[in-house]
């Protein structure tokens, strides 16, 4: 065979050999890029996920759970509380979350799981203030677990101030709170105080007294249901 044939010849397997070459550049750039699509989208559809909501606590029996609840308030926002009596009327309650988190967090929990409902104003003593809150009505039960006690700068020096009862000693906080009728002479560091009346506080006065010292057996008023708004 003549030098020039042969010349055509590996011409033409050289020009074979680029298009073969071409063909697997073209294929592995489609790949990555189908690749690079795919990783955009798992990213993009993981950063559109709402974040993860914190675990309710186990209900273990009749209004008593497992564990507080986790923060699930904004301290930054405003909470306010409608509490409805069953034999009629209501009145608000501003919250203060930025003054007791761990409070205000626990009352509009329970609030929100309907744990108030039907709950008595078991312990209302003229001149001082309507305890309630107890499941049991008798005061002495809670909601199954307890949070501490949080210092603030507010002070039970008006009526319609709303704070937590407890047992006596520190840190025993549940699901038991009071209003005021009136100033009282409470030492701010034995209770956390988290809320105030700002409307229907003539509701709050109306609230028939009992003393459950003297009459174990009355049934107080009953609360309907309390509903949040957050703002």
């Amino acid at each position: 065979m003549s030098k020039t044939h042969m010349t055509k010849r590996d011409a033409r397997r050289a020009a074979r050999g680029r298009q073969r070459l071409y063909t697997r550049i073209i294929t592995a750039g489609i790949i990555i890029a189908i690749l690079a699509a795919a990783l955009w989208l798992v990213v993009t559809t993981q950063q559109a996920k709402p974040a993860a909501t914190a675990a309710t606590p186990e209900l273990v029996g009749t209004k008593q759970y497992s564990a507080a609840p986790p923060m699930l308030i904004d301290v930054t926002k405003q909470y306010f509380a409608t509490v409805k009596m069953a034999k009629g009327g209501e009145f608000v309650i501003q919250l203060f979350p930025d003054k007791a988190p761990s409070a205000v967090n626990s009352f509009v929990f329970l609030a929100r799981q309907g744990y108030f409902d039907g709950v008595t104003f078991h312990r209302v003593l003229e001149g001082f203030m309507a305890q309630g809150g107890d499941p049991t009505g008798t005061g002495s039960s809670g909601p199954g677990y307890t949070f501490v006690n949080e210092a603030n700068d507010l002070k039970f020096d008006k009526a319609g101030v709303v704070a937590m009862a407890n047992t006596g000693q520190p840190n025993s906080n549940g699901s038991q709170f009071f209003i005021l009728f009136g100033p009282y002479g409470l030492s701010e560091s034995d209770y956390t105080i988290f809320g105030q009346v700002i409307s229907g506080m003539d509701v709050v006065n109306a609230i028939t007294r009992r003393d459950p010292d003297q009459n174990p057996t009355f049934t107080g008023d009953v609360i309907e249901s309390i509903t949040i708004i957050e703002k």
